[in-house]
């Protein structure tokens, strides 16, 4: 441990280490994909080590498309966002973990939040409850268009914006880059002797 780290910032680091190697460890590597049963007409192209590369236009790409087929459908988001990473050369590991978005947990709220901007972009009105008589058919059917209109905006604007995120964050990692080489003094023994 060093002199100026306390005891809590090498817990909380030990911490993020084993977060970092236990996500790693539970995302699915190239050859796993390549022997799933849906993926195999693609396999040959799963293995392209340009999908698996942390190059700034595949990521976002990946972000992308991760976000998109996390709203857009309900099932088989992975295997949906693996076929598209393959069509537009994005990064596998960053759309699959991007399809994470929703699921099990968070889906009610999403759900639910897509029928609240759905409803304010459509204008519609509240959903029919099932004590005024209304069928499950026509309850549901209440909720429906709303709530799909809702995961469709939240769809593209989330793959547009989780795009434009990445390119922005990449940009300024550079541009700090490029502005602590330029700021950082050159020491002396960079320097060349003079010829004599």
């Amino acid at each position: 441990m060093n002199a100026d780290q306390s005891p809590t910032s090498v817990r909380s680091n030990w911490r993020l280490a084993g977060l970092s190697s236990r996500l790693r460890s539970a995302m699915p590597c190239r050859e796993t994909l390549a022997a799933h049963p849906w993926l195999k007409p693609v396999a040959h192209r799963l293995l392209d080590r340009q999908l698996w590369r942390a190059q700034h236009e595949a990521v976002a790409r990946g972000v992308a498309i991760g976000i998109f087929w996390a709203f857009a459908v309900p099932v088989a988001q992975f295997a949906l966002a693996t076929l598209s990473c393959v069509w537009w050369r994005a990064n596998i590991p960053v759309a699959a973990g991007m399809t994470l978005a929703t699921n099990p947990f968070t889906i009610g709220f999403w759900l639910w939040l897509a029928y609240q901007l759905g409803s304010l972009v459509l204008d519609a009105p509240p959903p029919l409850a099932l004590a005024d008589g209304a069928g499950l058919l026509a309850w549901l059917g209440s909720f429906g268009a709303p709530a799909m209109l809702g995961m469709g905006i939240f769809a593209l604007g989330g793959a547009l914006i989780g795009y434009l995120v990445v390119k922005l964050v990449w940009r300024m990692r550079v541009g700090v880059k490029r502005w602590r080489r330029k700021n950082t003094p050159r020491t002396a023994a960079t320097a060349t002797p003079p010829a004599g």
